[in-house]
């Protein structure tokens, strides 16, 4: 991948984190780290890939970076070199709590976040260097929204099963 400017990232990536616009290769980068410490373990499951790859077409990452994903070599890399390449639109964001919030949910999406897998976001948030309290408060605040997601789709008798044709 060798482009370097900057691509327009989705409308929900704006509203949700006033981002407009990343390099491929920062969009490719985030999904790398993430892949990092979720795999950390020795794997990255299915069900965290899907996660990473929905998060990633979500936030308006081009198909050439998706398609990239299947061949990473997530035991080989190193966090730190993935880091510095991680820019956007907005020169006061910072990559690392929006990749320890992220690496929450990517590492839950199986539907357990294992006590191994919690000291593996500690462990890469502490790399990163987000302090302990703000990892603890990203922990609460994943939490909280799968608490309303969960209530609204009971309010709202939302399956998350797909019905039998």
């Amino acid at each position: 991948m060798s482009r370097t400017e900057a691509v327009p990232m989705s409308e929900l990536c704006q509203k949700l984190y006033g981002l407009s616009a990343a390099t491929p290769e920062a969009f490719l980068n985030y999904g790398k780290v993430l892949m990092v410490i979720a795999g950390s373990d020795g794997v990255v499951s299915e069900p965290e890939f899907d996660w990473l790859i929905e998060h990633q077409r979500l936030m308006g990452a081009p198909q050439e970076v998706l398609d990239l994903y299947q061949d990473f070599d997530y035991r080989a890399a190193d966090i730190a070199d993935l880091l510095p390449t991680i820019r956007t639109d907005v020169d006061t964001w910072e990559a690392a709590p929006h990749l320890v919030y992220h690496a929450i949910q990517m590492c839950g999406a199986d539907g357990v976040y294992a006590e191994e897998e919690r000291a593996q976001v500690l462990r890469a948030a502490r790399l990163m260097r987000v302090p302990d309290d703000i990892v603890l408060s990203l922990h609460a605040l994943v939490d909280m929204e799968r608490a309303v997601y969960d209530l609204r789709a009971a309010l709202f008798h939302v399956s998350t099963v797909p019905a039998a044709a």
